[in-house]
């Protein structure tokens, strides 16, 4: 990563980021939003609007919401302004593993041989994605959950807190798994499943 360091969103996932960052020595000093947020416990300079986005600095979108994330990136990529990744130094990162651009990856997450995270994704705290996993674009895998070995998860992806999925399961893309569920066979696209064991309420 280069120089001072702006992000997209301040508030909730931004202030995990954040932490993480300072912990890498990384410098972020001030930040675009909907609002100029009244709670500011980093004293970051508010710049503007997501919408009106002018700075010299790189940038680092921390906004949890996939498809919110997704829009800004795609808005802005071709200003090649976007910082690599922010993988907490108390993450688990095998050598093998593939993390895309503008990847953030939190404190005590597990990325194990040759699992491949693609770009705009987070794997938030203490999850844990085994050997062989792949990951599509702008996923989040929330804090606690699991996913064995060679699981396949499609873009834009929601998984929910301590949520298990079983080794060599494919989930589709814009799926919502709830908070500890328990998935042991293959999830179409753009569907939401809960329970042990997992079951679709919502395509």
């Amino acid at each position: 990563m280069k120089e001072m360091i702006s992000i997209i969103g301040y508030s909730g996932h931004s202030y995990v980021c954040i932490e993480a960052a300072k912990l890498l020595n990384l410098k972020i000093n001030s930040y675009y939003d909907l609002n100029e947020q009244s709670y500011n416990p980093y004293s970051l300079k508010y710049l503007g609007e997501e919408s009106n986005i002018k700075t010299n600095n790189r940038l680092f979108v921390t906004i949890g919401d996939n498809n919110i994330r997704r829009r800004i990136y795609n808005e802005l990529k071709n200003n090649n302004c976007f910082d690599d990744r922010i993988l907490h130094p108390n993450s688990t990162i095998s050598s093998t593993a593939e993390i895309q651009q503008m990847s953030f990856i939190g404190a005590g997450a597990v990325i194990n041989a040759f699992a491949k995270i693609s770009h705009g994704s987070i794997i938030n705290t203490g999850a844990v994605i085994e050997h062989e996993s792949k990951l599509g674009a702008f996923c989040h895998i929330s804090s606690g959950a699991v996913l064995a070995g060679n699981v396949k998860v499609g873009e834009n992806s929601f998984i929910g807190a301590n949520a298990s999925i079983k080794q060599g399961v494919n989930i589709g893309a814009n799926v919502i798994i709830g908070a500890g569920s328990v998935i042991i066979k293959d999830v179409p696209d753009g569907v939401t499943i809960v329970g042990n064991p997992g079951e679709i309420i919502k395509s």
